[in-house]
């Protein structure tokens, strides 16, 4: 079976390598290479490493729905097309190409969380848990047909970064059991329900700014969400400062919102939310390291400060 993937990030890469380990004939579709680091080295999406790495031909496209990218495709001629985190809309053009169809693997339960980054919003909403979704791609963003699906739990304390690693390999395991599916003809898609549908949209820095007015529950799920990008943080008496990781405390008013209720390095660095005292356990200053609050107080004294 030849089958064109067209996949970009890292929760991408185990349902490829699931594919070439299966012996497919494949050609990876991806996005071009982009400017990373410090110094703005161009870096190879990490589908693109994994693929090179196995002699598999790679096709980079701003937007594969322009000529040159359906006129690619429709040279290799795939019997199936699986998308993983492209991070492009297909056109109908695109899509009428494999006779097999194309099959999506997203990382929610869908139709909650059509979109981009669903595993980051939905531990931001507080979800409990989350999973995994194979579903026949059409025109529309992530509005196709069901194929499989499988949950998994988000632990309270869990940052993003676990469930993405998790739901990855999971990604792959369902693909799997997807294709195997449609070559048995066993499968049989199920159409969404569109009243149950949301969606979520692009994660961007600014999203993680922390409004300390919000339930401690609200501000611990942001800090979750955006670790281990692009990390949340407030500002400290006009210093910007990295929130990594978090905690509830205890309930009630101490002091003025955003203040520094609690800052000892013995205790901890608690600060005044909405509805409670909020422990921050790992943060990061400007220039400095990430590290345990408490190592960051013996040299900072914190205590009465505010965020804004």
């Amino acid at each position: 079976m030849k089958i064109a993937f067209l996949g970009t990030p890292d929760f991408a890469v185990p349902s490829l390598q699931l594919l070439i380990d299966r012996g497919y004939t494949l050609a990876l579709f991806t996005n071009p290479d982009r400017p990373k680091g410090r110094h703005g080295a161009l870096t190879p999406p990490p589908t693109k490493e994994l693929a090179l790495r196995h002699g598999i031909p790679v096709y980079q496209f701003e937007k594969i729905r322009r000529p040159e990218g359906v006129a690619a495709l429709r040279a290799f001629a795939p019997d199936l097309m699986v998308t993983a985190a492209f991070g492009q809309i297909l056109s109908q053009e695109n899509l009428d190409i494999p006779p097999m169809g194309c099959v999506n693997v997203h990382g929610s339960l869908l139709p909650k969380y059509r979109g981009a980054a669903p595993i980051q919003r939905a531990i931001m909403d507080g979800e409990t848990i989350t999973g995994i979704t194979t579903m026949l791609t059409e025109a529309g963003l992530d509005t196709g047909p069901i194929l499989l699906q499988e949950a998994t739990p988000i632990g309270e304390n869990e940052t993003a970064g676990a469930p993405f690693e998790r739901l990855a390999t999971l990604g792959a395991q369902l693909l799997g059991k997807t294709i195997d599916g449609l070559v048995a003809g066993s499968l049989r898609p199920v159409p969404q329900d569109e009243a149950l549908a949301t969606h979520c949209s692009m994660i961007k820095k600014e999203d993680g700014r922390i409004d300390f007015s919000q339930s401690t529950a609200q501000i611990h799920n942001l800090v979750r969400g955006m670790n281990p990008w692009p990390t949340a943080f407030g500002e400290l008496e006009g210093v910007p400062v990295k929130i990594w990781e978090t905690r509830k405390g205890k309930e009630g008013s101490f002091g003025p919102i955003g203040q520094c209720v609690i800052a000892d390095p013995k205790e901890g660095l608690f600060v005044q939310a909405g509805d409670g005292l909020l422990e921050i356990c790992t943060l990061q200053f400007p220039g400095g390291k990430r590290m345990e609050a408490k190592a960051a107080l013996r040299g900072r004294p914190l205590a009465g400060k505010r965020f804004s």
